[in-house]
């Protein structure tokens, strides 16, 4: 979906997750996520992404608030390096307080970095919700559906006025 956003000419800033545990697997590290230092290393990552990115409106393929998601979801207590950045981030309104809230499609494909069923997809999805609910944003849902749909539901609700 961000691909497609992109090729449509908006900012994207990358997800980090993903590539941060692709580089420690590259590394002989089986399951990087078992490391409370991981989550220091994806919020660094995105830290470098955001502060690279341009553009009137950007299209972020996650936040350092689902970076708190993910650390909550693993078990993992929220560091100070990704407190100071959530803090950071509020105080600077850097994002919209309205937020694309994406949901799942109703499966998962396994991936070495992704080896997650789809009953604790939900769970995270949930844990998401609750976490930037928590923090004040406004979810704008994106249902399932093809990414031709979902990037014309996000360009509809771009387009339309605001109240």
């Amino acid at each position: 979906m961000v691909r497609q956003l992109e090729t449509d000419g908006f900012a994207v800033v990358e997800e980090a997750a993903t590539d941060v545990i692709a580089l420690e697997q590259a590394k002989g590290v089986g399951e990087p996520w078992t490391d409370p230092g991981f989550i220091d290393r994806i919020v660094a990552l995105q830290r470098q992404r955001r502060l690279a990115a341009s553009g009137d409106v950007q299209f972020h393929d996650r936040s350092a608030l689902c970076t708190e998601a993910l650390a909550t979801f693993l078990g993992h207590p929220p560091s100070d390096l990704l407190l100071e950045e959530i803090a950071a981030l509020k105080r600077s309104g850097f994002y919209d307080r309205r937020v694309f809230f994406v949901r799942l499609m109703g499966f998962i494909e396994a991936t070495a970095a992704r080896r997650i069923g789809l009953e604790d997809a939900r769970r995270f999805e949930e844990v998401h919700e609750r976490t930037y609910r928590a923090h004040g944003f406004e979810l704008v849902p994106v249902e399932p559906g093809s990414v031709v749909d979902r990037v014309a539901a996000i360009r509809r609700h771009l387009e339309a006025p605001s109240l």
